[in-house]
């Protein structure tokens, strides 16, 4: 019985794993989008995010029938409730690429960002997809450590979110008050999808130490 768990219990943590990567993959798709104004990658991201909420719902079950047929103690039960809590921040940040991806499409054929803040979006886009993936690797290393620095890594990101918003109260923005609420929403779009990838570090944390680092704010 033992062996049927474990092996249930390692198949839930590679499909979180999974769903990680399929976060990763729509920010991406969701930032070319955004940056080429292609409807159609929008579309495909908006379309897509279907599967992840899909796969957290069946990764929920899972983690539930566990919960109540094999009564998980210590170590085990903190990979259960990791999971569920991870999904659930998985979920979420395919939701903002999809917020991306919408604001992408709501524009078109016009690019949603300007000319001279295109270049912080592909950092921060870039940035935000590094952090899901490398929470992606701490899914399947559980690597404390590792899980641990995410959170300096998301510092540059908070940098580019506060120069985008220094940005726009400066009385030289010139590019009407439309792009600027399309920029701050973006901004913030990117900065808690990074957020999420440093919280599903901590849960790792928690899973392995039993004990969580302190916790980022997320409004």
């Amino acid at each position: 019985m033992r062996t049927v768990f474990y092996e249930q219990l390692s198949a839930l943590s590679t499909q979180v794993g999974e769903m990680c990567g399929l976060a990763a993959d729509a920010m991406q798709h969701a930032t070319q989008a955004l940056l080429g104004a292609d409807l159609s990658v929008a579309e495909q991201v908006i379309t897509d995010h279907q599967h992840i909420t899909a796969m957290n719902r069946e990764a929920e079950d899972r983690a539930l029938k566990l919960l109540a047929l094999q009564q998980p103690v210590a170590s085990d039960l903190r990979t259960i409730v990791r999971s569920l809590h991870v999904g659930a921040d998985i979920e979420r940040m395919g939701a903002l690429a999809v917020h991306v991806a919408t604001i992408s499409r709501r524009r078109h054929p016009e690019c949603a960002v300007p000319e001279e803040v295109r270049g912080r979006f592909a950092e921060m886009g870039s940035r935000a997809v590094q952090l899901a993936r490398t929470a992606q690797t701490v899914l399947v290393s559980r690597d404390p450590a590792k899980a641990a620095r995410l959170r300096d890594e998301d510092d540059a990101v908070d940098a580019d979110h506060r120069h985008l918003f220094t940005l726009l109260i400066d009385c030289k923005w010139q590019d009407g008050i439309s792009s600027a609420v399309d920029v701050a929403l973006l901004g913030r779009f990117y900065e808690r999808f990074a957020d999420h990838a440093v919280e599903i570090g901590r849960r790792v944390v928690f899973e392995a130490t039993g004990g969580l680092p302190d916790q980022k704010q997320m409004a």
